[in-house]
């Protein structure tokens, strides 16, 4: 035994409230790394494509999540589809009513787009989190509770508030540019399970960078 099933929704039966969504199925325009769970306590974990919203295919936008993240209730990825045009005297969307109003309807290449959305490998994103559209969150970032994130998060930052702003680097920049070229969240599952230990230490970082430096 080497770890649990990642092609299992649910990887420990017992628990009812935390799965894996790379296993739900698929849906156009959004990709999920394996072993990355979403966990809900009041609703079903399996509602995880609930919380992408204004997301419409024709708008070509993607959520892109990687692999081994933690997500918690409350998440909200608000999509493109969500943006108004602020070119011109109002925002207001007046096509979208029809009555005539239709004749400023908008082209794609018209409306207000920021790109897709990339939440990078090993990120923890806590309760009651919003991620606006286009948003970048590098590896090993961590989300803080309440947040609302409108600009890119570097890699192994913490940030929190609305709008969220960096709070505390995880490790000098010497360990982040070591562990980025690490990248362990793509080993094999036996060579996590044998690493595990200096994975989840607090000296484990130290003894990583002694065998691969």
């Amino acid at each position: 035994m080497t770890g649990p099933n990642k092609n299992r929704l649910y990887p420990n039966e017992t628990i009812k409230t935390v799965c894996y969504i790379s296993n739900l199925p698929k849906r156009p325009n959004v990709e999920i790394g394996e072993y990355t769970y979403y966990s809900d306590n009041k609703n079903s974990p399996e509602n995880f494509y609930n919380n992408i919203e204004h997301h419409y295919e024709f708008l070509g936008d993607k959520l892109i999540i990687g692999k081994f993240c933690a997500i918690a209730e409350g998440i909200k990825f608000i999509m493109n589809g969500a943006n108004h045009s602020m070119d011109g005297v109002t925002t207001y969307p007046f096509n979208i009513f029809r009555g005539g109003w239709e004749k400023v309807t908008p082209t794609v290449d018209q409306l207000p787009f920021k790109g897709d959305t990339v939440i990078g490998n090993d990120i923890w994103i806590g309760q009651n989190v919003t991620i606006m559209p286009g948003v970048k969150v590098g590896d090993g970032a961590i989300i803080a509770a309440n947040s609302t994130v409108v600009k890119n998060v570097e890699p192994y930052a913490v940030y929190g508030g609305n709008p969220a702003k960096l709070i505390k680097k995880r490790f000098d920049d010497e360990k982040i540019e070591f562990l980025l070229s690490l990248q362990w969240w793509n080993w094999d599952e036996e060579r996590i399970f044998n690493n595990l230990e200096k994975l989840t230490s607090a000296v484990g970082l130290e003894q990583l960078m002694e065998q691969y430096l």
